[in-house]
């Protein structure tokens, strides 16, 4: 586990490289909220070791933010893990390109057109197949664009009252997201049109979401507050009608996120408890009570290729957890259990051939004999004798 400090952590993300190289990146506060400002807000990339858990001391780049541009808010990676998406407090997003390896890091800043005048942008989003880049703002105004033509695709001003939430299904085809007031829309994302709205009944608030991952379960998470029982939801998605729920994390969630196999569901809550779940048996595999002692976790997410959490708070910074759940075969293990089976095929094969009556091994009478190898194979002697030496012209 691993604390950040140096500022309040306001967002971050990983950010998995081309080159297979883990990275984190965070937004910091130089300033508490309400003061004047004192030193820039920054944007830092970290290294990620696998080995101990754990970030590096020193970040590999850094970018200081304007004044004007204020405080980071929410950060979303690009899928190819070449660029990232940051929102600030005094509007607007700004692009960020990552360049170089990890001993000599660039970090270049860019502006976005479309959101030169947006406003704070709640909610962030990438498709998982890259090409679509989705914002919510704290005005409920919804844009949809291409990635990275950046053409718009949905530009719905009344989309909700205030966003809470959103995330992209995994087929890039639908796009879920929440409002302030609980309820929770879906989205066609090639075409903008709004598909349907989530029934919920009077005393139910739709506050987070997050579709299924694996592949095989069609199916959105969505945390519920029921009164003051903490529910989490199952949709089908071929219907959007719900199929159950369940008591998980039994408190008010703050936060909602998916393993990108999809395998794990994790909930992180409003004092600081974080729980992960099997979504095949729909139970807790992993409990981290007080991890934030007593603060709202702002950013839960698994680490790509590790059963690690990346958690943030604004009074504890960052943390890397190391999950106690069951470890994943790796690929050089699956191969290996492959080659055992087929050494112990053929050692079985071997003495089954040894001991069994075949050609070579029926039982001879007095006058027979077992044919000996040489009559097949001839006389290598007499070979040697017949065969041609120099030709004496």
């Amino acid at each position: 586990m691993e604390r950040g400090a140096g500022g309040s952590v306001t967002c971050g993300s990983w950010i998995r490289r081309p080159e297979n190289v883990i990275f984190v990146v965070l937004g910091r506060s130089m300033t508490p909220p309400g003061s004047a400002p004192s030193s820039s807000s920054v944007i830092e990339i970290f290294s990620f070791d696998p080995k101990t858990t754990s970030l590096c001391s020193s970040p590999l780049a850094r970018h200081e933010l304007e004044e004007s541009d204020g405080n980071p808010i929410t950060i979303a990676v690009h899928p190819s893990g070449d660029d990232f998406v940051c929102s600030t407090t005094n509007g607007g997003c700004k692009l960020f390109e990552l360049y170089g390896q990890e001993k000599n890091l660039k970090l270049f800043a860019k502006e976005l057109p479309p959101f030169g005048d947006a406003g704070l942008q709640k909610c962030l989003a990438f498709s998982v197949d890259g090409s679509r880049f989705a914002t919510g703002g704290v005005d409920g105004h919804l844009r949809i664009l291409e990635w990275p033509s950046l053409r718009i695709i949905v530009d719905e001003v009344r989309a909700h009252k205030s966003f809470r939430d959103m995330d992209f299904s995994l087929d890039s085809e639908f796009l879920a997201s929440t409002s302030t007031d609980g309820s929770a829309r879906i989205w066609k994302t090639e075409d903008g049109v709004p598909l349907t709205t989530l029934a919920r009944n009077s005393d139910e608030k739709i506050e987070l979401c997050r579709f299924s991952k694996d592949g095989t379960k069609p199916f959105l998470f969505c945390t519920v507050q029921k009164g003051d029982k903490a529910l989490t939801a199952v949709y089908d998605i071929s219907t959007w009608n719900k199929i159950g729920h369940k008591r998980l994390l039994r408190k008010p969630a703050s936060v909602l996120s998916v393993s990108l196999d999809g395998k794990y569901l994790a909930l992180g809550s409003k004092d600081g408890d974080i729980c992960v779940v099997d979504v095949k048996k729909m139970e807790i595999s992993h409990w981290s009570k007080r991890l934030h002692l007593g603060a709202s976790i702002s950013l839960l997410e698994f680490c790509p290729g590790q059963r690690v959490v990346l958690t943030t708070s604004s009074q504890w910074g960052a943390m890397v957890t190391k999950l106690n759940v069951p470890a994943d075969w790796k690929e050089w293990q699956i191969y290996l259990l492959l080659v055992g089976l087929f050494l112990a095929s053929a050692v079985a094969f071997y003495i089954f051939f040894k001991n069994s009556d075949s050609f070579w091994n029926f039982p001879l009478t007095r006058q027979q004999q077992r044919p000996k190898m040489d009559s097949f194979l001839g006389d290598a002697q007499s070979e040697d004798q017949n065969a041609f030496g120099p030709l004496d012209m």
